[in-house]
């Protein structure tokens, strides 16, 4: 790994994977604030061949290039190539997603419902149809290649490096093996021969047939026997290995299959057309499709909801008991030292504006402190609170609220439901509701807290100010200014009393308060 950034702003954090063509890494850029994905590839050092590194640098750059032309949501954006000085470490920077690799989907005693198969090909298909516009070939489409996001969108990785690597220019594996994995290698790849939209076909009908088989298509030894079966041999037919597979989609994936590249379905849209039959429509529920692996997202959800919103968020389920309120315990000196050490990184990404780095880092010492001293211990709130705190400047209020939502619960259990900690917790979940445009819900959370404050402090201390400037000024976004002016009449009396009329706050509520009588006084049409 390298020990400084890539160009002064790519950071690699974590291995993700480690494969034939390269390594993944989770990775951190310093200047847009985002993860990423870093694809470190593979190859052989070109100091031994000068001449050709100013090719293989353009070649790079512009394979890098046409692939960021392919505009789709199942194709992860390439956001930057990088060939370093040496010429020997290549990296590609690109969206990082959070899904399951298809790998993850094929199981020899369980192969995938129908409906579930069709709808990964099926996206796979979409996807190389405009890779193939541009035209791009992918070269090297397998399982692993291919995630399922969360949402059950189909991702297609590594466009483009099949071909950066190439050998029919360069030369510049010392073996001349062709780029491809042998299980899903075409014919006329095997024989290096001309590469064509078609190749990808026939490797999306090696996929199709393992998904709805539950095995490789071919499983001879060693790659030598493979790649003689790709050539030679004929396919086993689905409905010989899975009856139920209708005859339809068995032709379907036998033409996919077929030797001679000519025989195969024209394009990848005559593809779709027949995957169309065994895809869910609009409405139909799972079990329509068949019921699938548990523990992986389901591909059949962008047809039966195409485009849905996001899933709303479950409320807690009230009959859950509570936790038991949690002895104090020790902090192990080594556990302290990485509490304190990752507080000190997190305040210094901060100041750097770092925020989405700054919540990995504390939440990379969370699980472990959680496991060691329980998920309600002081040290690990605190640590949580840090963390939602983070995301709250950073512009995370999706994230922030729930958090803090369940922080204000626990200190609530530990401390007590008025102590100083719920009070602000809960504050601060009114805040993120607010941004997310739940202004009612807001607005009653805020006051929740601001009737406790009262009851247990001024109404003039300065955390019953805040809630209350918060609620005056929510209103009045809202168009509510009667009840806003209600709010911060008061309120400004006593900032005045007790900071003084120049005061920041108070200067802030005049003006509030002055547009307030503006609207009143010239009331619009109708009113």
């Amino acid at each position: 790994m390298p020990s400084e950034p890539i160009s002064d702003r790519y950071e690699l954090l974590e291995e993700l994977d480690h494969g034939g063509m390269g390594d993944v890494w989770r990775g951190y850029d310093t200047v847009l604030d985002r993860p990423v994905a870093v694809k470190l590839l593979r190859q052989a050092s070109l100091a031994a061949a000068p001449h050709l590194a100013e090719e293989f640098a353009k070649r790079f750059q512009r394979e890098a290039r046409i692939t960021a032309r392919i505009q789709h949501p199942g194709v992860p954006q390439v956001y930057d190539a990088v060939l370093d000085a040496s010429l020997e470490r290549l990296f590609l920077v690109m969206e990082l997603v959070d899904g399951v690799s298809l790998t993850r989907y094929v199981n020899p005693a369980r192969p995938l419902p129908i409906g579930w198969a069709a709808a990964v090909a099926a996206q796979v298909a979409t996807v190389l149809s405009h890779a193939h516009q541009v035209p791009v070939i992918h070269r090297d489409l397998k399982p692993s290649n291919i995630l399922v996001a969360r949402d059950g969108t189909v991702k297609v990785l590594d466009f483009g490096i099949a071909a950066i690597l190439r050998t029919d220019v360069t030369k510049l594996t010392a073996t001349g093996t062709p780029i491809g994995t042998y299980q899903y290698m075409a014919p006329e790849q095997v024989r290096g021969g001309t590469i064509t939209p078609g190749t990808d076909l026939y490797a999306l009908g090696c996929v199709l047939h393992e998904l709805l088989s539950g095995r490789l298509l071919f499983t001879a030894g060693d790659e030598f026997g493979l790649m003689y079966q790709h050539v030679s041999e004929a396919p086993a037919p689905l409905r010989q290995l899975r009856p139920e597979v209708p005859e339809a989609l068995e032709e379907l994936v036998l033409r996919l299959l077929n030797k001679t590249p000519e025989e195969r379905p024209a394009d990848t849209q005559e593809v779709y057309e027949g995957l169309l039959p065994f895809l869910p429509l609009p409405g139909e529920e799972t079990s329509v499709s068949g019921v699938g692996p548990t523990g992986v997202p389901d591909p059949t959800a962008l047809y039966r909801k195409p485009y849905a919103p996001r899933g709303r968020e479950q409320a807690p389920a009230a009959e859950r008991p509570a936790p038991a309120v949690p002895r104090p315990m020790p902090v192990p000196a080594q556990l302290r030292e990485d509490i304190k050490a990752a507080y000190d990184q997190a305040d210094h990404l901060i100041q750097e504006e770092r925020f989405a780095q700054a919540v990995d880092v504390l939440g990379e010492v969370i699980e472990p402190a959680a496991r060691a001293l329980g998920p309600e211990n002081k040290a690990v709130l605190g640590l949580r609170r840090q963390r939602a705190a983070v995301r709250l400047l950073g512009g995370d209020y999706r994230a922030a609220r729930p958090e803090f939502d369940t922080l204000a619960d626990a200190y609530a259990r530990i401390a007590g439901p008025t102590s100083k900690q719920a009070r602000a917790c809960r504050a601060q979940a009114a805040r993120c509701r607010a941004e997310l445009g739940l202004v009612t819900d807001a607005l009653a959370q805020l006051r929740e807290v601001l009737d406790v404050v009262r009851a247990v402090d001024s109404d003039a201390s300065e955390e019953a100010v805040e809630l209350r400037h918060n609620i005056g000024m929510l209103l009045l976004a809202q168009g509510r200014t009667a009840e806003a002016k209600e709010v911060l009449e008061p309120l400004y009396q006593d900032v005045v009393l007790v900071s003084g009329p120049e005061d920041e706050l108070a200067v802030e509520i005049a003006e509030a308060l002055a547009v307030i009588q503006l609207g009143l006084d010239n009331p619009g049409p109708g009113a």
